[in-house]
């Protein structure tokens, strides 16, 4: 018997027993805590799963096969057009919805494919840190200031970064270039401005599925919350049109498809929630019957679906029973927190960008997460900049980056992340004030 090995399993049943043995079950802060989780994620569930996360899982599912490696090459290797290199990279976060380790196989199959050191880094900090999701959820469960602010910072962030990195690694990076100066031009199956298209009505339907309530007031917000759903309806006919024209679907298909879920939006047009999910399974049928592009499409899909679903559900229960939420502690203490990341000085704001730089928030936990913060005494700069720096990091991240680029390159651009994180929230936390 290998008494090494059955000692360390004695031990991890010795230390389960005495969890369960000295479980806090009856202590006001404890089991307040346990349905702090349970609510939290309750509201999660209702009010984000269908109409945000499934949407965002087809379109990062598309990312999977319709943004080629062929692509990659042509618009982000270091002999690509810069201000296209920098600009694909910097709102490529708004067609991904991945965690700061989701990213990695992404980033290296692009840096390693040939992309200049700028736009990777670029694409790098973007594809975590801001997407379409959380722009949406930014927004509508944390204010339009932040949701605002986290966007524009995001996008601002990748390049910088990327043109810091690229300047200080720029010798590589002419070497780079000329080798693959003798490479011939890709070619790639569907054009630019076809996939352009395409993501941009996919993130236009989950736009405006998830357009907020707005009162009279607020004019603009007002009439397109109005008509959310009659623009939802019309992306997706405009999908449907661009999946025959460019992804050859069939069109006896898609016009039966149509017209079953335009009778189903008719019949139960007081209760958008049905002619959604009646789309969603639309979609999923045309994407398991037709060519292997779509089937491909669908595996995709189901993968990342897999693959984000426990983290986000861990994570949001983790969130509610560690912070509560708005109004309602948790297991930790407001006032704890309050001290450490209240008020906006520097401190605080840097605080908070360590942390999250450390820390693993799977893909959207960071907004409960922070909407805890808030409600437990948090200042709206520090906010930020955990909003800024916690989605792109983390300890694994970084690790992985290291063995990818070295640790020169990690140890710069995890730098830049936190400096630029600390100084926009402490001058979005002034501004705010």
């Amino acid at each position: 018997m290998d008494w090494k090995k059955e000692g360390k399993i004695l031990l991890w049943l010795g230390l389960i027993f005495l969890s369960f043995y000295f479980l806090p079950v009856g202590h006001h802060r404890f089991d307040n805590a346990i349905f702090e989780a349970l609510y939290l994620a309750k509201w999660y569930a209702r009010e984000h799963v269908i109409f945000c996360l499934i949407p965002a899982f087809f379109i990062a599912g598309a990312i999977g096969v319709f943004i080629s490696q062929q692509s990659v090459m042509k618009y982000l290797g270091a002999k690509a057009n810069k201000v296209l290199a920098y600009g694909v990279a910097s709102v490529s976060g708004s067609v991904l919805a991945v965690c700061s380790c989701t990213v990695l196989p992404l980033f290296a199959g692009i840096y390693r494919m040939g992309a200049g050191i700028g736009p990777a880094t670029a694409f790098l900090y973007s594809g975590p840190a801001i997407n379409v999701l959380a722009i949406v959820l930014s927004a509508k469960v944390l204010g339009i200031e932040l949701g605002i602010a986290r966007t524009i910072g995001a996008i601002i962030f990748s390049i910088i970064i990327g043109l810091v990195m690229h300047f200080i690694f720029r010798k590589e990076e002419e070497q780079k270039a000329i080798e693959q100066a003798a490479l011939p031009t890709p070619e790639v199956k569907h054009r630019l401005y076809q996939n352009a298209i395409y993501f941009g009505l996919m993130i236009a339907i989950l736009v405006f599925a998830n357009w907020g309530k707005s009162t009279p007031d607020e004019k603009f917000f007002y009439l397109i919350y109005e008509i959310k759903w009659w623009l939802t309806g019309i992306f997706s006919i405009l999908l449907g049109i661009v999946l025959v024209i460019w992804y050859e679907v069939k069109i006896k298909k898609m016009l039966a498809v149509a017209i079953s879920l335009i009778i189903i939006a008719l019949i139960f047009y007081g209760n958008p929630l049905i002619p959604f999910v009646a789309g969603i399974i639309a979609l999923t049928y045309l994407t398991k019957t037709e060519n292997d592009e779509m089937q491909d499409w669908l595996y995709q899909t189901w993968d990342f679906t897999k693959q984000i679903t426990p983290l986000l559900l861990w994570g949001v229960l983790v969130a509610g029973f560690a912070l509560g939420r708005p109004g309602n502690e948790g297991i930790i203490p407001s006032q704890w927190i309050s001290s450490l990341v209240g008020g906006n000085s520097l401190f605080a704001n840097f605080f908070s960008s360590v942390v999250g730089a450390f820390m693993y928030f799977a893909t959207l936990t960071e907004v409960p997460i922070v909407q805890g913060l808030l409600g437990s005494g948090m200042g709206k700069g520090p906010a930020l900049a955990l909003l800024l720096a916690g989605p792109a990091l983390s300890l694994p991240n970084m690790l992985v980056i290291k063995s990818v680029m070295g640790t020169k390159k990690t140890v710069i651009f995890v730098s830049l992340v936190i400096i630029l994180s600390t100084l926009v929230g402490y001058i979005f936390g002034l501004f705010y004030n």
